[in-house]
């Protein structure tokens, strides 16, 4: 699969990694839309409203004060121009980088594993890579919660056709995405061509899972829970287009080991169960979401962020009566969209944790 063409900074003002000018200096802004352009919160699409979840007042105890601080002082932040919030993004990422000394060294690994055909050095430039992207991905998030109007005209799709034919045919649309880095603004973005729930697993962390849950809401027309059964089966009955993420390592209860970059790896199977719900006349298509962010994290001063998504065609004959062969296509088919930019998915997950007889100390190696 061909990349979406990457922007060109070499036609910008300035492509300098360094801080944006000071306050004293002349600032360009983003280029003014033009006048009437609707706003992204204008032509957002939803199933539904969700409700958010109240306030709780345990999250005032003092296990909670480090992550309240912590927003205190990124949250004022999203109310920066882009530009100036790329580059905080990218000084997060590359101390998070240096400090994080586990997930740096469970990133080189899982690179080595994927890319071993690539030197040592280029490795760890594409690590740090995905520790930037990361960092610039904090701020994308927190602006599509809740400053999600400055992503206004800033995205291109293709393969809209897949999913809309699915729809007219009356079918549910099982989206499979992956966890890339700019996590949640892929989300806003998709709600421009159509509505879609999404699945999620419950953060260990009662304070972070309200203030996530409550921030999607912005976002996603209805958040079903992996054990809610009834609410997906649901949404599946009404037609509504799923968003679910099977690229990470959850064991083999409810997976199979299947090729993922060359390495096999423990792939949950979900995806084709969810394909056997609803209608049996006319059962959920099953098709790929690529989000990609084409323009640099060192955004030009004067310009706007551009993001692309994909969406590939549905899957044909799936599932099969071969629930490796189905996991091993799924595989195939996020890792095709994953090479498009690798760097930005998040390569610091234990991906290949689990072997075919359980876990391995597969991060525990020195790394080549």
């Amino acid at each position: 699969m061909k990349a979406p063409e990457q922007y060109d900074p070499s036609k910008a003002d300035n492509q300098t990694s360094t801080a944006p000018n000071s306050v004293s200096n002349k600032q360009a802004k983003s280029p003014a839309l033009p006048a009437g352009t609707p706003m992204i919160t204008e032509t957002q699409k939803k199933t539904a409203q969700a409700e958010k979840r109240p306030f709780e007042w345990q999250f005032l105890l003092p296990k909670y004060w480090g992550i309240w601080l912590v927003l205190a002082l990124v949250l004022p932040m999203i109310y920066l121009p882009l530009r100036y919030q790329f580059w905080l993004g990218r000084k997060l990422g590359v101390l998070i980088y240096k400090l994080a000394g586990s997930r740096r060294r469970d990133t080189l690994i899982n690179l080595s594993l994927a890319f071993p055909e690539k030197p040592e050095a280029e490795r760890e430039l594409m690590a740090k890579q995905v520790f930037v992207n990361q960092g610039v991905g904090v701020f994308e998030t927190l602006c599509a919660w809740f400053r999600p109007n400055v992503f206004t005209r800033t995205v291109s799709i293709s393969g809209l056709q897949h999913l809309v034919n699915a729809q007219n045919e009356g079918r549910a649309v099982i989206l499979l995405g992956a966890h890339y880095t700019m996590l949640d603004l892929g989300g806003l973005l998709c709600t421009q061509f159509f509505a879609a729930d999404c699945m999620y697993r419950a953060q260990n962390n009662a304070l972070l899972d309200w203030f996530i849950y409550n921030g999607r809401t912005n976002i996603f027309g209805k958040q079903i829970s992996s054990r809610d059964m009834r609410s997906l089966v649901d949404s599946i009955n009404k037609g509504h287009v799923i968003w679910y993420s099977p690229d990470q390592d959850y064991g083999l209860k409810q997976g199979v080991m299947a090729p993922f970059f060359g390495v096999p790896a423990a792939t949950i199977t979900m995806a084709r169960r969810l394909a056997k719900l609803g209608s049996k006349t006319h059962p959920p298509a099953v098709m790929a979401l690529h989000t990609y962010r084409q323009t640099p994290d060192n955004l030009p001063r004067g310009k706007r962020p551009h993001y692309h998504l994909t969406i590939t065609p549905k899957l044909e004959n799936y599932p099969s009566k071969d629930e490796v062969a189905d996991a091993t296509r799924v595989n195939e088919i996020l890792e095709s969209l994953i090479r498009i930019d690798p760097t930005q998915w998040m390569w610091f997950h234990r991906r290949y944790k689990h072997g075919p007889n359980g876990r391995r100390d597969i991060y525990k190696q020195e790394i080549k």
